[in-house]
């Protein structure tokens, strides 16, 4: 998706092991690694920037620690070895991480974001990014949230969840699509 000689990057925020344990609770979009699967192929194959975004917790125990398990991409998403990587332990990618600095050496100004969660490291993200100026889509069917007790103690559901943080970013940090429309977008 590189339109007018400008690159586009992929982001894939979090896609470790840990987000596919059932223990993680319930979540939504049972599609999303496919769609971001679809994604990763097609910006492989046009040689357009990816960025892996990886979880480290700083809580001991955590299954994000350095060295478990949960803490490693998982397999199907696992970055090639030219593909930039970016360890963060706050839910925003672009934290203390140089992430902005990169973008910027390669003249990266548009960035498609997927992965985990859409509550949390997603709209981090994109929140940050739309703040920073650079031009953001969140794919909504390749991002996925968990349910969680609202502040007023109300149970919302995984799909409410992503609903709201969708309707947060839209318009004025990110626009939101879909993988059809991006895959269209980007064949076209």
């Amino acid at each position: 998706m590189a339109t007018n000689n400008q690159p586009v990057a992929l982001m894939i925020i979090d896609m470790q092991r840990g987000m596919s344990d059932p223990a993680a609770g319930e979540r939504n979009n049972p599609d999303a690694e496919i769609n971001i699967q679809r994604l990763l192929t097609e910006w492989r194959n046009a040689g357009w920037p990816v960025v892996h975004v990886r979880h480290i917790s700083r809580t001991p125990g955590s299954p994000f620690w350095p060295g478990q398990s949960g803490a490693e991409f998982q397999p199907a998403l696992a970055p090639l070895a030219y593909e930039h990587v970016v360890e963060k332990n706050v839910p925003c990618a672009f934290t203390q991480s140089g992430l902005e600095r990169w973008f910027h050496v390669r003249g990266i100004k548009r960035l498609v974001i997927v992965g985990v969660s859409t509550s949390n490291s997603v709209e981090a993200t994109a929140r940050t990014a739309g703040n920073l100026g650079f031009n953001s889509q969140v794919v909504a069917d390749a991002t996925f949230t968990f349910a969680k007790q609202d502040y007023s103690g109300v149970y919302r559901s995984a799909d409410e969840v992503h609903a709201m943080s969708l309707a947060n970013l839209e318009g004025e940090y990110a626009a939101i699509g879909i993988t059809e429309e991006v895959l269209t977008s980007i064949k076209g």
